[in-house]
Order: C-alpha cells, then sequence, then structure tokens
C-alpha cells in the first residue's frame, strides 16, 4: 500500500522573546531536562559532535547544537553564542535562536528568536538537576562564582531542589558580587559577597561555577569534604573553572556528555594532566536512571561537568512549542 500523503505542512511560526517568555510560565522544565538526559545515556537521542565558532578580538564563542530524540515529532537546531566585552557596550554576552523542524518532513515548524534566553535557562534548569541527583542533603550553603545572567538563574533553579537560601559568591569585581547579592537578597535568599573565590568554596557545600574563565578559580584544597561542585562555564577546549586535581579527589565525576565532556570541559583538562580515568565517568543520564551511580555518603566530593548538551535544547525548545499548542 502506497503511504498516505501528508497534508501540507503549516507555516512556521517566528516567535520572538517576549512570546517565549510567557509561554514558559509555569512550566516545569525539570522532569523534561531530566528526561532528555536519561534519553541521551541510554542511545535514545541523535546528537553530532558540536560545531563551534572561536573569536579572539572581541573574545566570544559560538555553539551550534543539534539532533533530536527517539519518537520524537521534531529535530531541533541551535545557534548560541557568548561575546565577553558585550556588557561593556551595554549588550548581554549571550545570543541566539533555535531552529525546530518538523521530523517527518524536514519542514520549519518553528523559530525560536529567545535571543539566548532559553540556553541560559535550560543550562541553569542542568544545575538544579545536577545539584538534585549529587549535592548532599541538607545543603548547608551554596557558592556562585560569578554575578552574570548563569549566576542569577542557577541559583533561581536550585530553589526548586534545595532548601538553602544561605549563599556566598564571587566575582572578579568586588562590586558587581555586591550588586548580586543585594539583587538576590531581594528574592528571598541570603547572600554574602566573598573577595576570594577560595573563600567561598571553603565555606560552601554546593558550589557552582558559571564563568568563561581559562584558569581555575580556586585551589583544588580549598573544597571541603563532602561538597558538591557543579561546572558549568568550561564549554569550549580553551574554558576551565576547576583545577585538575579536584577531580582526582572527587569519588564522582559526573558529565553531561561523556564524548563532549573529555573534548571540551573539565574533564578534559584532567584527561590531559594524568588525574583522570575516562572509565570512571560517569554520565548525569545514568544517576538519575539509577541514583546508585551517584552520591551514596555524606563525605564524597562529587563533581558535575556539565557542557551543554543537544538533548536540553530539543527538550526546552519542544515545551515552548507545546505549551502554545496547548
Amino acid at each position: 500500500m502506497s503511504p498516505q500523503p501528508l497534508s501540507s505542512p503549516r507555516p512556521a511560526v517566528i516567535l520572538s522573546k517576549d512570546e517565549i517568555l510567557r509561554a514558559l510560565e509555569g512550566l516545569d522544565l525539570l522532569p523534561r531536562i531530566e528526561e532528555g538526559f536519561r534519553a541521551y545515556s541510554q542511545g535514545r537521542a541523535v546528537v553530532p559532535p558540536v560545531g563551534e565558532l572561536l573569536f579572539s578580538q572581541p573574545p566570544g564563542d559560538v555553539h551550534i547544537k543539534y539532533g533530536y530524540l527517539d519518537g520524537g515529532d521534531h529535530y531541533v537546531v541551535k545557534i548560541a553564542s557568548g561575546f565577553y566585552d558585550n556588557p561593556k557596550l551595554g549588550l548581554p554576552s549571550s545570543n541566539g535562536l533555535m531552529l525546530v523542524f518538523d521530523r517527518r518532513t524536514g519542514s520549519p515548524a518553528a523559530v525560536l528568536l529567545d535571543e539566548g534566553w532559553l540556553t541560559d535557562v535550560r543550562t541553569a534548569v542542568a544545575g538544579a538537576v545536577a545539584a538534585k541527583h549529587l549535592a548532599p542533603h541538607p545543603v548547608q550553603c551554596i557558592g556562585i562564582l560569578g554575578t552574570g545572567t548563569q549566576a542569577r538563574l542557577q541559583l533561581t533553579h536550585l530553589a526548586a531542589v534545595t532548601r538553602c537560601r544561605e549563599v556566598r559568591v564571587w566575582g572578579r569585581r568586588l562590586e558587581a558580587a555586591e550588586a548580586y547579592a543585594d539583587e538576590m537578597t531581594r528574592q528571598g535568599f541570603s547572600v554574602r559577597a566573598c573577595g576570594d573565590a577560595g573563600e567561598v568554596a571553603a565555606g560552601c557545600d554546593l558550589v557552582v561555577t558559571t564563568t568563561p574563565s581559562a584558569e581555575p578559580l580556586f585551589d583544588a584544597d580549598d573544597l571541603r569534604t563532602g561538597a558538591h561542585v557543579t561546572a558549568v562555564g568550561a564549554d569550549s577546549p580553551g574554558k576551565r573553572e576547576l583545577d585538575p586535581k579536584l577531580l582526582a579527589r572527587a569519588a564522582r565525576v559526573v558529565a553531561d556528555s561523556r564524548s563532549q565532556c573529555l573534548e571540551r570541559g573539565e574533564c578534559h583538562h584532567a584527561l590531559a594532566a594524568g588525574l583522570l580515568d575516562p572509565a570512571s565517568l560517569i554520565e548525569l543520564g545514568e544517576v538519575i536512571a539509577d541514583p546508585a551511580l551517584g552520591r551514596t555518603s555524606v563525605n564524597q566530593l562529587t563533581i558535575a561537568d556539565l557542557t551543554g548538551v543537544a538533548v536540553q535544547d530539543i527538550q526546552i525548545a519542544t515545551a515552548v512549542l507545546a505549551a502554545l499548542e496547548a
């Protein structure tokens, strides 16, 4: 029997950032991102290697991530940029868009002009997922390294997985850390700005690093026993926020993508230094599916290396479309 012809595709919808923000209201993204990681680690996602452009003058990078989930209706292509001198021009450092296509026909379904916001949000939700499955319980104090958009979103989304509201923050400029502390304190946290990243690492049992740094932000020995670190800044081979010796100290090193982290994340640098056995690396999706692979003791030091995987983009983009169609 000949296949039945499909009806003519609907024109692609073009959504502005404001429309996307309205669609996100009330969405519980955490289980969607968890399912994306689980599907990735179980081989139910097609995610090719990351496309990348790097710039030096001014400093910046562009990442192209794309893929689909088995059984899904769409495939997604995401282009996201970070240009780190933009704040000097009064512009956000991140930008980008997502393109959504019908998986059966290749017809464009949507253009999401999110200006990089969906990438920022899905990254923050991934941080909450990592903390949910790896951080000590209860968390006594949260440490945030960085003062930008991601630093704000990470703390906001952590509120869904921990009751801790005690926070320490560090930034390269103390005045930026103080402004962050004032802003997030008004949102219900108790935040103190610190002048040294090592002070934050030593005083907190859940630390999140959110910078594009090319050098470690603190020494491996600064971190207390039993702490958890989520590192989200090192999404290119030239970036790193953690001392490679810290990964050697850890009882569990968990990657969002084993292959990506070995070529571009904190794991990449630890591997190059001979301080990480690739066979010991666990994927976040594996921990979600089997919690016994994650933290098993209050004294364990755990690390999540998050380089950003296309399944996160697929899940958040399709969630936005589903919300608009509901």
